[in-house]
């Protein structure tokens, strides 16, 4: 009588880590925070190149202010951009300081172009093409901060939100660009610096609204 133990234990435990088509949220996110980057740095792009030229037409000091603002906007696309690349919080933190940095640096040259008018009143030409160019300046960051806005609030990004109310900021500042050309027009020139000085209060405004969003962004990370 021959008793066969067969104590066959097959471990077959195979972990099948396949998504099956499924993209994880992580990288979901990844991908839409970069497409509303690249978006609003296209729409940026297309705004400062079409001010760049109508500077050269009229030398405005104020359109340069302007041009320099929507450069360093659509700058900090970079920083954003790399963070959801990377898909790391802790970098979109440090990229949404760096938004807040960019907004008080406009700040601080809207104020500075604003009093050295007030101190060396500078005449300007060729008014149509200076209203024209601040109304593309107007829209292009109103389009762009649109579209920051609400992929930050979608995507939960403190940083992409900032950079909106970034974008929104010289919004503002090419309103300047506007009322500048109308009060050049008019003859009230001192109306253009002080006009410029208005809209440096309500940057820094923002400024301070963009910090707060993101060291809320930052305490809720840490919690």
């Amino acid at each position: 009588m021959s008793t066969h133990t067969h104590d066959h234990t097959h471990g077959h435990g195979h972990a099948h880590g396949h998504s099956h088509g499924l993209v994880h949220d992580s990288i979901k996110r990844s991908r839409e925070g970069l497409r509303a980057v690249a978006l609003a740095l296209l729409v940026l792009g297309l705004a400062a190149a079409a001010q760049a030229v109508v500077f050269v037409m009229s030398g405005s000091v104020a359109l340069l202010a302007d041009l320099i603002h929507n450069t360093g906007d659509a700058a900090t696309a970079f920083p954003l951009g790399i963070a959801f690349a990377l898909r790391s919080a802790r970098a979109e933190r440090w990229a949404g300081l760096a938004v807040v940095f960019a907004i008080f640096v406009s700040a601080c040259v809207a104020g500075y172009e604003a009093i050295d008018r007030l101190i060396n009143p500078q005449q300007v030409d060729q008014l149509g093409a200076l209203a024209a160019a601040g109304a593309i300046g107007f829209a292009g960051n109103w389009v762009a901060a649109l579209i920051r806005s609400r992929a930050g609030r979608r995507l939960d990004s403190p940083a992409l939100s900032a950079d909106g109310n970034h974008a929104r900021a010289d919004a503002y500042v090419s309103l300047a660009v506007i009322a500048s050309a109308a009060a050049v027009a008019l003859g009230a020139d001192v109306l253009d610096p002080l006009i410029g000085l208005a809209i440096t209060l309500v940057i820094l405004r923002i400024t301070w609204n963009s910090w707060r969003t993101v060291r809320a962004g930052a305490d809720a990370a840490h919690a």
